[in-house]
This record gives structure tokens, C-alpha cells and sequence, in this order.
């Protein structure tokens, strides 16, 4: 089995790695080609998406957004009948957009967006929420099992990017509040750390809040998820709910995030929205 995987950036070069290392082989692309050139030990580094496509039996997108997804694939030209596992987070409008794109190449189309950030993706421990045609299944098994310790099937293609939304949502929310109650801690005169150490091992604990806390208090944010990223899925979270549900939350989420990155801040993991919380930091 061939796979063409397009998109070698934090997300996308652990996962090719991962693939090529349970046996499949493997060619990677990226825009930038510097960033897929350290996979050149255990996959073809294409120097296009077309060189990269040609002969797949399986293709791979793990772009930024929906506009680089459908041009990477549109480039790609993959062949009728090929599998495409869209696995980016690009939100309703655009999961829509490219399975109508992979409709018209004649391309089998699962929409299959990933949980988890830069760590569980080396470590082959991203969950995948896949949705597309039972058909498609076990072609598709092989490449989830090398990358994720879990995979669940949704039905139809969309239901994927559904649910990762409102997985989003949380987690989104949890960063902020975290900041929110670190950097009021600090505020009140208290070492901001005994609030991770209060929740620790209680009811209120969870492994985020300290990840995301510890960079909050060190004032380090290495990206295991990049504050620029973590803006367009709030963007996608806030107009997927629309009308229907008051999404208050991941608005003021976002507008943290969108004062990080325009403050320069964008590279820096999601947690430097702590930056914004706090006006000193």
C-alpha cells in the first residue's frame, strides 16, 4: 500500500513517520520542502503534490486550513478511485467544499480530523473521529492504526469535522479558563501555582490544565499546538455554531488568541493566550 501525505508540519511529519515506520511506504510533500526533508531516511520527499499522488493507492492531507487543503489536492490530481483521508481541521463549509471537490475527481472521500497535539502525534497517539463510506474502512485501518490509539467511525463524511468542533470547543475553553484562573490567582497575591496544585488528584483535575498551566507559569511556550492554529479553530468553532448556540466562551477564547498572534505571538504554543489574560505577562 502507497500513501501520498501531503502537509509535513508538526502535525503531519510525526504522522508520516509513523506510517512509514508500520511498513507502508510512504511519499511526503510539503510547501516548504526544508520541513519534509528530515523524513528523507524513511519516505520520498516529492517535490510536488502531483510527483507525490502519482500511483497512491491512499492520500493524506494535513494542511492548516481548508484553501491549502483543496489546493494541495486540486495540484495532487489523484487518480480515480483513490482513497482520500482528509485529515486536517478545516471546519463545515469547507468538509463540504472538498468532498464535492473529491466527487467530481471520482476520489473516495473520508473526512478524518485528529485529536490530540504535537506529542501524541509522535508517540502514534492521536484519536481519529473518521466519517465517509463503511467501503472505505478497511483500506483506511491501516493508516489510523499507525498513527492514533483510537479510531472511531461517525457515518457519513462531515460527521468527523462535527464532532472535532465541539471537542475544540472544550478544549479551547478549558486553556482559557485555565489562564483565566492562573492569572487571577497571581492578581489576588497568590502563588499561581497552588491552583494546579489544589486540583491535583481531585474531582476538578484534569492532564491539560497542567500542561498548558506549566507553560503558563515558566512564560515558555514551545507550539505542541500554535496560538495561530488554535485562532482558526476558534474562527471555525464560532461559525459552525452560528445562530443556534451562544458560543461566549470560544469568542473570548478567541479574542486572547487574536491578541497573542497580533502581538507576534502566533508560532508560540496556544497556552501564550496567558500572554493576553494577564496584561503584565
Amino acid at each position: 500500500m502507497s500513501v501520498a501525505f501531503l502537509g509535513t508540519g508538526i502535525m503531519g511529519a510525526p504522522m508520516a513517520a509513523n506510517l512509514a515506520k508500520a511498513g507502508l511506504e510512504v511519499r511526503v510533500w510539503n510547501r516548504t520542502r526544508a520541513k519534509a526533508e528530515p523524513l528523507a531516511d524513511v519516505a520520498t520527499v516529492a517535490g510536488s503534490p502531483a510527483a507525490a499522488a502519482e500511483g497512491a493507492d491512499i492520500l493524506v492531507t494535513m494542511l492548516a486550513d481548508g484553501p491549502a487543503v483543496a489546493e494541495a489536492f486540486e495540484a495532487a490530481s489523484p487518480a480515480s478511485g483513490t482513497l482520500w483521508l482528509q485529515m486536517s481541521t478545516v471546519g463545515l463549509e469547507w468538509t463540504d467544499r472538498l468532498g464535492e471537490l473529491a466527487g467530481e475527481a471520482g476520489v473516495v472521500f473520508v473526512d478524518a480530523p485528529v485529536l490530540g497535539t504535537r506529542q501524541p502525534a509522535e508517540q502514534a497517539q492521536l484519536q481519529v473521529l473518521a466519517s465517509g463510506p463503511e467501503e472505505a474502512r478497511p483500506a483506511a485501518t491501516p493508516v489510523f492504526d499507525a498513527v492514533a490509539v483510537k479510531t472511531q467511525w461517525l457515518g457519513p463524511a462531515g460527521q468527523g469535522s462535527r464532532l472535532k468542533l465541539v471537542l475544540n470547543a472544550w478544549v479551547l475553553a478549558l486553556t482559557n479558563g485555565t489562564a483565566e484562573s492562573l492569572g487571577l490567582a497571581r492578581a489576588l497575591g497568590l502563588d499561581p501555582a497552588l491552583f494546579l496544585e489544589t486540583i491535583k488528584g481531585g474531582g476538578l483535575d484534569v492532564g491539560y490544565a497542567h500542561a498548558k498551566g506549566a507553560s503558563m507559569l515558566s512564560g515558555e511556550y514551545p507550539p505542541a499546538f500554535p496560538a495561530g492554529l488554535a485562532a482558526k479553530d476558534a474562527r471555525l468553532v464560532v461559525a459552525a455554531a452560528g445562530d443556534a448556540v451562544d458560543v461566549a466562551g470560544a469568542r473570548a477564547v478567541l479574542a486572547h488568541l487574536e491578541t497573542a498572534v497580533d502581538a507576534g505571538h502566533g508560532d508560540e504554543d496556544m497556552a501564550a493566550l496567558y500572554r493576553a489574560v494577564v496584561k503584565d505577562s
